[in-house]
């Protein structure tokens, strides 16, 4: 792996020693490299909005700002940001599924443990990279509502059928529309408002930051422990779904 391919990491914890043992085992698996390290939460922010890893370690209990803190804003901004929260609070296991943490590591954990939760990240970040590019069908099956969606952004407004809708995805604090034609569209909206606006027959709300168009799955594969990616026709962008959308995607199907 070059050093053009590399995985950006950033790891955040208060304890010198902490950040000193992350530091030696992220340097034992190939493809990694280790861009910063913060010791609390209002620097990993700082760090974050400049350096934009792909990665990043971080612990719960943290000065200025926890790390379940850190991992909403995170999540909020860019939702394939893989979070491994590292920490020595079992007890905040569940807020870190609720911001769909890659992997929960307790302290004191394992280099085995650590190093498996690389090689997993590394695997599915290359399956990713390198498979082929899916090409645009024309979709027989595709709706013929010619219903439309009116979008407000601050240059005015859009229109978008909605039956050419792919995917909706929260980006940076926005919402975005993607379509099958290739086109993206910005929105003021939420995404709890754009929602609203879709039938619920076509599009399903895979996790807090995607809205996905039942018509245009391709397939879903395993991404962390409690999260999955779903890749669309019509479009090069993912999204993912959580554990429990999942089941209800599946109930959708029996």
């Amino acid at each position: 792996m070059n050093e053009m391919e590399r995985i950006r990491v950033l790891l955040a914890d208060d304890e010198p020693g902490m950040r000193m043992i992350l530091r030696k085992m992220i340097a034992r698996v190939e493809g990694f490299e280790l861009i910063g390290e913060a010791t609390n939460g209002a620097e990993l922010m700082e760090m974050y909005q400049k350096l934009h890893p792909q990665v990043v370690f971080l612990d719960v209990d943290m000065p200025e700002m926890n790390g379940v803190e850190c991992a909403n804003r995170i999540e909020d901004e860019d939702p394939s940001c893989i979070l491994i929260f590292a920490t020595g609070h079992e007890e905040y296991r569940r807020d870190a599924f609720d911001v769909y943490a890659f992997d929960y590591l307790v302290k004191p954990f394992r280099v085995e443990r650590v190093t498996e939760t690389l090689m997993r990240i590394r695997e599915r970040m290359a399956a990713l990279r390198d498979r082929p590019a899916l090409k645009k069908e024309e979709m027989a099956a595709k709706s013929k509502s010619t219903a439309r969606m009116m979008l407000k952004h601050r240059d005015g407004v859009t229109f978008v059928n909605k039956a050419d809708i792919v995917l909706v995805q929260r980006e940076e604090r926005s919402t975005v529309i993607y379509t099958v034609d290739g086109g993206s569209f910005y929105t003021s909206d939420t995404l709890a408002e754009t929602a609203e606006k879709l039938d619920e027959g076509h599009f399903f709300r895979s996790h807090r930051s995607y809205i996905i168009n039942l018509n245009y799955i391709h397939d879903i594969t395993p991404y962390g422990r409690w999260t999955y990616v779903v890749r669309l026709k019509g479009t090069e962008h993912d999204a993912l779904i959580t554990q429990d959308k999942y089941e209800e995607l599946e109930k959708l199907y029996e």
